[in-house]
Parts: structure tokens; sequence; C-alpha cells
């Protein structure tokens, strides 16, 4: 599955079903870009068990106020709308992993 960008508008619904890591991020962010490559890496190993998506805070505002985002790259990983994990700048793809595999299943 490929890693999708969402808005302000559509947030609630794309991550409201199964297991979705939602990236708050922007275009600016020094480690925002070096998450950029890690978070392909995980879609393409979880990619029938995860589903990720990106959302910009520089353009949605509304989203990452309500999720009290202060500073990016933050990740949150919710599991049927629910938030289960959250995980702030930039992290190492078998950190990354080991944080979501406590969810699978």
């Amino acid at each position: 599955m490929a890693i999708s960008q969402v808005n302000d508008a559509n947030f609630a619904d794309e991550t409201s079903k199964g297991l979705v890591l939602a990236d708050f991020w922007a275009t600016w962010c020094g480690p925002c870009k070096m998450m950029a490559p890690v978070l392909e890496e995980v879609d393409s190993e979880l990619k029938d068990k995860l589903k990720i998506v990106k959302l910009d805070v520089e353009e949605n505002h509304a989203t990452a106020s309500k999720f009290g985002v202060m500073s990016i790259p933050t990740m949150f990983l919710f599991k049927d709308g629910e938030i289960a994990d959250k995980i702030v700048g930039f992290t190492p793809k078998e950190a990354l992993l080991d944080r979501i595999n406590e969810h699978v299943g």
C-alpha cells in the first residue's frame, strides 16, 4: 500500500479502520525528510498490516492542533481510530518497527 497524503477533511476517516501510522510533518523539516525513506521501507515491509498516511502540518493546522503536535516529526499509531502510540522525533527503522509490532495482530 502506498503512503498517502491526508488533510484536515479526511484525516478522521483515513485513520478510523485498522492499524494506521499518521506522520505529522512539514516540507522544511530536516528530521521529517530523514523519516521519509524510513517510512517507505516500513510501508514495504508491513504493507498488509499497516497503512501509513502523512499530514502536512503547515496546510492542516486544525488536525495538528487537535492532537497537540508541538514538534515534528510526530507520528501517531492509530488502532481502529484510537491512539495506540505516539512517537516524536526521528526514529530509526528498527526502533519504529519495534513500536509498531507491539500493536500488530
